[in-house]
């Protein structure tokens, strides 16, 4: 009986607590309609990071905004609710959502966040990017309200390619070959190296490309190239050599030889020689038996020497 009798006791006064909140909120609401003083209430409004003391008579933090001119957007938060009834020395925050757009692989999309930084509110909106992704503005800027962001897909890869080694060509010569036989008595063969490349891609197209190792697979094989040097002679004859027009040829006009025909030509003062084809008629000059092409009279004496004193040898292979 003494339990019953002290739980309604306890009932009496939270209902009497309740009834004296709420006659009081009614009191101040009433004294607002009638345009009655109400006493004006210091509160701390923290608007997105910006704070300033105000004086109020709202009830509750709805009534504030509403007195204030104060508007929210969807999404915004605020503490405490808006339905929550201000009291003196309270502090109202408002954290103000962003909204910006980022752009990648190859589309555009909105985003909204509440985070300081570009790579938080990437983070904050579940959107996934690599350490050596490129974000811009950078991954520490602050992040506002209509920001763009751009996210570059960087991806390095390790590309391998073959290309191929020329091979040298190597002359000799043999002296058992007639001086007119030259062939091929090793065939050249390409070898093959192996390059390996660091390539960045920048959403897929190529960038830079590095060559960080190279490898020969296979080395190349030296053309060997034989030259035969054997020149039988026969009938010699001496005189002077001109030169006349240049064509460009080891050839030369003589008075008598057959057409097509090959001599050795020596300058007897100093030794050198040259084999040319008779292919024109000349010289008629006196003493003179041979007209050389300009490229090859240069080979045994200077142009500005005129003439030389030579020996011609008919070959005969």
């Amino acid at each position: 009986m003494r339990y019953h009798s002290k739980y309604k006791k306890i009932s009496a006064s939270l209902l009497l607590i309740s009834a004296f909140f709420f006659g009081w909120k009614i009191f101040f609401q009433e004294k607002r309609v009638l345009g009655l003083s109400v006493e004006a209430k210091e509160v701390i409004l923290d608007d997105n990071g910006i704070s300033q003391r105000l004086e109020t008579n709202a009830g509750s933090i709805e009534e504030f905004f509403d007195e204030e001119n104060i508007s929210l957007e969807d999404g915004d938060m605020v503490y405490p609710g808006e339905n929550m009834a201000v009291v003196p020395g309270m502090k109202i925050k408002i954290h103000r959502i962003k909204k910006m757009s980022v752009s990648a692989d190859n589309e555009t999309k909105e985003i909204k966040g509440f985070e300081e930084t570009v790579e938080k509110i990437l983070r904050e909106n579940g959107l996934e990017f690599k350490e050596e992704d490129i974000i811009k503005p950078s991954r520490d800027s602050f992040a506002y309200n209509d920001l763009e962001i751009k996210i570059t897909r960087v991806e390095i890869k390790e590309e391998i390619e073959e290309e191929s080694i020329a091979f040298k060509t190597v002359e000799e010569k043999d002296d058992e070959l007639s001086w007119r036989t030259r062939k091929v008595t090793q065939k050249g063969e390409k070898g093959i190296k192996e390059i390996k490349y660091e390539v960045a891609y920048h959403d897929g197209e190529e960038v830079s490309r590095k060559i960080i190792e190279t490898d020969v697979t296979k080395e190349p094989v030296d053309e060997i190239v034989t030259q035969g040097t054997y020149v039988k002679l026969g009938k010699s004859h001496t005189g002077q050599a001109s030169w006349y027009a240049y064509t460009g040829t080891m050839s030369a006009a003589n008075p008598w030889l057959p057409m097509g025909s090959y001599v050795k030509v020596t300058n007897k003062d100093n030794g050198k020689s040259v084999i040319v084809k008779i292919n024109d008629r000349g010289p008629f000059g006196e003493g003179r038996i041979i007209d050389l092409d300009k490229v090859a009279f240069e080979k045994i004496a200077p142009l500005g020497q005129g003439i030389a004193n030579i020996k011609m040898e008919e070959i005969e292979n």
